[in-house]
């Protein structure tokens, strides 16, 4: 309710509210008992592409409880809110594309690209098509245009607790412009209704500048485009004044006492909801402009003036234009404007800013281009390093924002939001997806166990001595003298460890955020239960060859890591 429409929509209708309010009366008789509605739940995703040094990003420890020590090299910006953290080990994507693929069977997904596998797949878990099982083929339509065939997880999830149905996705830096990313980059996918079952999902193209979200929340801090009656809620008038006429003239209608007293109940109700329309009570300018979301610095931050690095030059003394859209995203949070926000860090992009001349992508082949092998380029694993930290400052950022901001009752934003950098893949060089690099901030309400890592791993639960992979196994003594080996994966996590797949993660955020499976467990907007399935398979070797290729492929192991629940 917290979008110009929304708003305009409820004080609209709220005259017949209430009218028809009073006689429920599991309404009027909780407030009388004095129980307060619960805070909303978020769910604030930031992916990033290329993976990182996964020996200096990953604890010691993969299993057990966390203190600030354990956060060390690239993670360290983190450590402040090691008490909220939940660091899940073990946890594996779906569809791996490997160089030795040659047919179903024979590979861990399919063959068409080690990226727009990837990417298709990881929120949607759904095959991309057209296959190929030919991993060295350049035909266009199926290494740089495949799509999946299934709708990615901020819509499904989006569907049942949005307001409008979509999430709020950002292509942090603007990646792809107004059509949104290619499908070797981009993650947010919408299939349509009346698709058949084989055919593929669109691109969602989400929005690409900070203005564009700052925008959205007009109806609270827009210039000249508020109601009267919006305007008026916002400058602290009580909700039922903005009815008055209707309330009035319900309590001149000849009535019981009883009656009676239940209006006026259900006027109090109305006005302790808040004169903003948010559970927080903070949807306003003033902690906009404490955020940092000025018109000023939003324009900043959304226009060419920044030079090339929109990313890592900064806007004020303390933000940058990437922290301007997670100021965004708890703003969004803050006036409880969507429960979905997903933020995506553009690909192949050169943090200059940074002072790294080479872009991201060749740079996690430590390489100065995108080929598989080649001589090692001077100081990779540095310059990665130095990304790896920049992401996780900027993580920190948005959590420490969240955390920042009370609710009534005591507890933060981010106590009843689950924060979740997701990473494309574990090692940018091996391009595995077993070891995935995944943190999570905020406990969801207290559905999600926090101050722990947990190691989910089947094979090896448990455990507090995961491997953190072989990242430093190549250039390791930063010159160009060693050479790059990206076929044979050694510089990944054994594939046979750490396979926990990401679906069953999935159905854990789901079931936090109150989405509803049906009879199946699979996600349903007209479900009852819980989630328990989601995709095409948990099991990444069923996507070798794409949709059908497979016998047998389905969901093997449903229902929720119980481990990570509080």
């Amino acid at each position: 309710m917290t979008t110009r429409m929304h708003r305009r929509i409820f004080l609209r209708g709220l005259g017949g509210a209430v009218v028809a309010a009073p006689f429920l009366s599991s309404v009027w008789e909780r407030k009388a008992r004095g129980q307060a509605a619960p805070n909303p739940k978020q769910l604030i995703a930031m992916f990033t592409h290329y993976g990182c040094v996964t020996t200096k990003w990953f604890p010691a420890k993969s299993h057990g409880a966390l203190v600030a020590g354990d956060l060390i090299n690239s993670i360290a910006p983190l450590a402040p809110y090691v008490g909220k953290l939940l660091i899940p080990r073990g946890i594996r994507a779906m569809n791996e594309w490997t160089a030795s693929n040659t047919g179903p069977g024979n590979g861990r997904g399919q063959g068409n690209d080690p990226h727009l596998n990837v990417v298709g797949s990881y929120f949607t878990c759904q095959p991309v098509t057209p296959s190929t099982n030919n991993p060295v083929s350049f035909d266009a339509s199926t290494k740089t245009n495949a799509k999946p065939v299934g709708t990615s997880l901020d819509h499904v999830i989006a569907q049942q607790i949005s307001p409008n149905g979509t999430p709020l996705f950002m292509r942090v830096g603007n990646s792809g412009g107004t059509n949104g990313e290619q499908p070797q980059s981009n993650i947010s996918w919408l299939k349509a209704a009346s698709a058949a079952a084989g055919d593929p999902a669109a691109i969602y193209p989400g929005l690409g500048t900070p203005s564009q979200v700052f925008s959205a929340l007009t109806g609270l801090f827009g210039t000249g485009s508020m109601t009267p009656d919006t305007y008026a809620s916002t400058r602290g008038k009580k909700v039922s004044d903005l009815v008055k006429g209707d309330l009035d003239a319900l309590k001149r209608v000849d009535m019981s006492a009883d009656d009676k007293n239940k209006i006026d109940v259900w006027e109090s109700l109305l006005n302790s909801m808040g004169t903003v329309v948010t559970a927080s009570n903070q949807c306003t300018m003033a902690v906009a402009t404490q955020l940092g979301a000025t018109q000023a610095n939003v324009t900043a931050a959304s226009s060419g003036g920044l030079g090339t690095d929109v990313l890592s030059k900064m806007v004020t003394t303390n933000l940058d234009g990437a922290d301007m859209y997670s100021v965004m995203a708890v703003l969004s949070a803050v006036c409880n404007y969507n429960p979905v926000t997903f933020l995506k860090y553009p690909p192949n992009y050169v943090f200059s800013g940074l002072s790294i001349p080479e872009e991201a992508h060749a740079l996690s082949h430590r390489l100065s281009n995108a080929n598989m092998s080649g001589s090692c380029y001077p100081n990779a694993l540095n310059l990665l390093r130095t990304i790896d930290t920049y992401y996780a400052t900027k993580f920190a950022k948005l959590v420490g924002m969240l955390d920042s901001i009370k609710n009534p009752d005591g507890s933060t934003l981010l106590d009843n939001s689950a924060a979740v950098w997701f990473q494309e893949m574990s090692d940018g060089n091996a391009h595995n997806l077993n070891n995935l690099p995944i943190i999570q901030a905020g406990s969801c309400g207290g559905y999600f166990k926090t101050g722990w890592t947990i190691n989910v791993d089947t094979a090896n639960t448990g455990s507090a001595t995961l491997t953190p992979g072989a990242s430093e196994s190549q250039c390791a003594d930063g010159t160009a003298n060693g050479t790059v080996n990206g076929i044979n994966q050694s510089t990944g996590t054994p594939a046979a460890s750490a396979n926990a797949p990401i679906n069953k993660y999935f159905y854990n955020l789901m079931n936090a955020l109150g989405v509803k499976g049906d009879a199946n467990g699979f996600p349903s907007k007209t479900g009852t239960g819980p989630v328990s399935k989601f995709g095409y398979s948990d099991l990444t070797t069923d996507f070798d060859g794409g949709l059908g290729a497979v016998s047998g492929a389905t969901v093997h192991n449903p229902g929720e890591y119980t481990a990570l629940k509080a």
